[in-house]
């Protein structure tokens, strides 16, 4: 079952201390606060085959939340879903709407007020690789 990245919010300590933030464990971490790194490092994984996708709360100028999808299948947090349960889900927690994001990764952060790589505690792109490669591919 999807849990939403709502559900593992950071608190205003772990939003102030990045050295916080960056000791919880890889599910919170890249649910909440490095959900933009995981997608990425993703993509750069699977070149060509997915894109990165962002779900923008009603009227907000900015992604709440930032994954990978191929149309059909989803990889954020808790791994490989189902496009359409990762969507039922999140909007059944938070009405948003998901969009895709033509931009880099630098360029997402600098536009989006996301953290760039730098502005972690230490660089989560090593840690965001070895958090994929947990998950088995359900299209193979």
């Amino acid at each position: 079952m999807y849990v939403p990245c709502s559900v593992f919010r950071r608190t205003p300590l772990e939003r102030a201390d990045e050295h916080l933030s960056w000791h919880r464990d890889d599910q919170s971490f890249f649910a909440a606060g490095a959900c933009h790194i995981l997608a990425y490092a993703f993509l750069e994984i699977h070149p060509g085959e997915f894109r990165p996708i962002g779900l923008w709360p009603n009227g907000a100028d900015d992604p709440c939340h930032v994954y990978a999808s191929d149309g059909r299948w989803a990889f954020d947090h808790c791994g490989w879903t189902l496009e359409s349960e990762l969507l039922a889900v999140s909007q059944a927690a938070e009405p948003c709407e998901p969009q895709p994001i033509r931009a880099d990764l630098d360029e997402l952060c600098a536009r989006h007020w996301h953290r760039a790589r730098a502005e972690f505690a230490h660089d989560p792109w090593h840690r965001a690789h070895e958090y994929i490669a947990r998950f088995i591919d359900p299209r193979n």
